[in-house]
């Protein structure tokens, strides 16, 4: 059975809440690829829509936009997900995960779209801010 730690991002206040997911709630993201826009239900945020900005797996490596499927694949990257160099025209060989979402992924990050206060949502905060929208 899938079990993900899923950070979810709101833009608005820029603030990220983590939340842990597993069996029905894990499985709406099995088989779904960064991008992709799925209801809140799965993160306690019934009322929100979400959208899956990227991730990882067990060994850190993050997954990648613009590798296909699920694969791991070896990229010779010059910065972007997975490589900060640290002087100019630095290249490396990483490993990457594909864009793709399998049980090998242990966390996931995601923002919401649309939707009201997070924070009051999903029962964090101060209380004062929560009855302001």
């Amino acid at each position: 059975m899938a079990e993900f730690k899923v950070v979810v991002a709101d833009p608005e206040s820029g603030e990220t809440f983590q939340r842990e997911v597993d069996g029905q709630d894990a499985n709406r993201f099995l088989g779904r690829e960064i991008g992709d826009e799925i209801g809140g239900d799965a993160v306690g945020l019934p009322e929100h829509t979400i959208e899956i900005t990227g991730g990882s797996d067990e060994t850190g490596r993050p997954m990648r936009e613009d590798v296909s499927g699920t694969r791991l694949k070896e990229l010779l990257l010059e910065g972007g997900v997975g490589f900060e160099p640290s002087r100019e025209g630095e290249r490396k060989r990483i490993t990457v995960r594909g864009r793709e979402i399998d049980d090998d992924v242990a966390q996931i990050n995601v923002s919401v779209v649309e939707g009201g206060n997070v924070a009051a949502a999903l029962g964090e905060g101060d209380g004062d801010d929560a009855d302001e929208e």
